[in-house]
């Protein structure tokens, strides 16, 4: 009875207010990857079919003109036949369905962490404990209705990971063939998905080593190659106009995706191309709860302990197994990037797929300060405290959800607000210009109002989520025209105070002490 209860209350939630976000920065573009992919398989498939005024509008470019073509399209793509089929063509309805299609992948990730859990420790209401966790976060819940690429990625990244651990748990063809097409579609999402083969390869030779069947294993081995090759070919049309070995020049864009601005990063503004080797880890520490991450680490010092005091003997058993892939999973990555000086950007969202990791690492530890708790008199208070104490701060931070939102992409774990705007990015994905927007339309009654902006692609973005009449009253204006009205800042890129330069501030919008957005008026 708990189990639906959670889900559905999860599903009821999402539906409640998926309405309340910005659209972000990537998404119109994320959007158009998804319209080149869906024209180029209607002109391979159903040639009537492109040539219609839907398909074949002149904004749409050829796949092989695209420069973001060899981006992972297949959630894109869906969601745009989605909205075909049931919006009225109109940019908000399309974006409000968007938003709360990614919402759906995300519950299906909390689904996949919640039996990954339940396997795991064998027990469902540690299962139902790690799907609690991942909705209690709030940078993840937020970004569950609009990043379409990282969000996306972690949900299927998780399905494939529980795919994979029950063909670890029974070996069979189904379940490698049912774990190949959760390969290929986090493969099909981001190119990162790769990763999988190589966990799944080096899981399975443990599985041979430690089992004595690889008689067994070599024909899961084989179902899987064939499934995952064939459904990543199947949902990447990138790969249909071009050819294999294309795929080949999108795998370095793993380590060093081209992205040629800054990062605001304790107070310096540093290129993606060179953040510091402790770039992820400051961020993965301040933008999430710090019970999450304590009790993570307790987990992490517990298993190796464990590993060091049975010389790895752990591994004969499926669960010994099952934490090392878990271990591995939240460590490979992030040593991937340390080592190869990945290009890293917006926080930390390129290595979101780890975090479930963090988080079934984090409920091992939670049980170490149980066992401590019950095995020494002299530690229960202590260890009892820490539990009770690790309870509230959880509890304060779904509080905070509802304080922060919509805008909880902005949580900061520990940061006083002053000095989490001076040191780092806020709302870099853009989405309170929406509501900057919303607000000088309804406390302006002008016919049309002239706005500005420092980035044209943020004010573009969040007017398509507006209602037609809204966008009616807008008109842009360039910052270096004299001719805006309102001014509309989140301050990336320029985190100082703007002054009296574009007039005086008459709107702010704050969360958890952190100033994310500002609209000035001149004179």
């Amino acid at each position: 009875m708990g189990v639906p209860l959670f889900f559905g209350l999860l599903l009821l939630l999402g539906v409640w207010v998926y309405r309340d976000y910005g659209v972000s920065w990537d998404e119109a573009n994320n959007h158009l990857n998804g319209l080149v992919g869906l024209k180029y398989v209607a002109q391979v498939l159903v040639p009537k079919l492109a040539a219609r005024e839907a398909l074949n509008r002149p904004w749409i470019p050829d796949i092989r003109q695209f420069p973001d073509s060899d981006h992972g399209a297949a959630f894109e793509m869906a969601v745009s036949v989605l909205g075909y089929l049931f919006t009225d063509g109109d940019s908000r309805s399309f974006y409000l369905l968007r938003h709360l299609s990614v919402f759906l992948m995300f519950v299906m990730g909390v689904w996949a962490l919640y039996q990954l859990g339940k396997l795991r420790f064998q027990d469902w209401r540690l299962g139902l404990l790690e799907a609690s966790l991942l909705v209690v976060s709030p940078r993840m819940f937020a970004e569950a209705f609009y990043n379409g690429k990282d969000i996306v990625y972690m949900s299927l990244f998780l399905l494939a990971i529980y795919t994979l651990a029950r063909l670890l748990q029974r070996p069979t063809l189904m379940r490698a063939l049912v774990h190949g097409v959760a390969t290929a579609a986090a493969i099909d999402t981001r190119v990162q998905g790769l990763q999988l083969l190589i966990i799944t390869f080096a899981m399975l030779a443990l599985e041979a080593r430690f089992t004595k069947q690889p008689v067994k294993l070599s024909g899961c081995v084989l179902i899987y190659l064939v499934a995952t090759v064939v459904f990543v070919v199947m949902g990447w049309p990138y790969l249909w106009a071009t050819s294999i070995p294309n795929l080949l020049t999108a795998i370095p864009k793993m380590g060093v995706y081209p992205w040629p601005m800054t990062n605001l990063y304790f107070g310096h503004l540093i290129p993606a191309s060179r953040v510091p080797w402790h770039y992820t880890l400051v961020w993965i520490f301040i933008t999430t709860p710090l019970p999450y991450s304590f009790a993570a680490a307790i987990g992490l010092g517990s298993w190796l302990k464990e590993a060091v005091r049975t010389r790895l003997s752990t591994l004969h058993t499926f669960s010994g197994r099952l934490d090392f892939l878990i271990v591995l999973w939240l460590l490979a990555p992030i040593t991937f990037t340390i080592v190869f000086k990945s290009a890293l950007y917006d926080g930390w969202r390129h290595l979101y797929f780890v975090y479930p990791a963090l988080l079934l690492l984090a409920v091992r530890g939670l049980l170490s300060i149980g066992r401590v708790a019950k095995r020494y008199g002299q530690w229960r208070r202590l260890a009892l405290g820490t539990l009770v104490l690790a309870g509230s701060e959880v509890v304060h931070t779904a509080v905070c959800m509802v304080q922060m939102h919509p805008h909880e992409n902005a949580y900061f774990s520990f940061l006083p607000g002053s000095v989490a705007e001076r040191l780092f990015e806020r709302d870099y994905w853009g989405l309170s210009y929406r509501q900057g927007l919303e607000w000088v339309l309804a406390n302006d009654p002008a016919p049309q109002v002239q706005i500005s902006v420092p980035w044209y692609i943020t004010y573009y973005n969040n007017s398509l989520i507006l209602k037609p009449e809204q966008r009616a009253r807008l008109l842009y204006s360039h910052r270096d025209s004299a001719h805006f009205r309102y001014f509309i800042t989140a301050y990336r890129w320029h985190p100082q105070s703007y002054g009296d330069s574009v007039g005086h501030e008459v709107h702010a919008i704050r969360v958890g002490g952190v100033k994310i957005l500002s609209v000035f008026k001149k004179n």
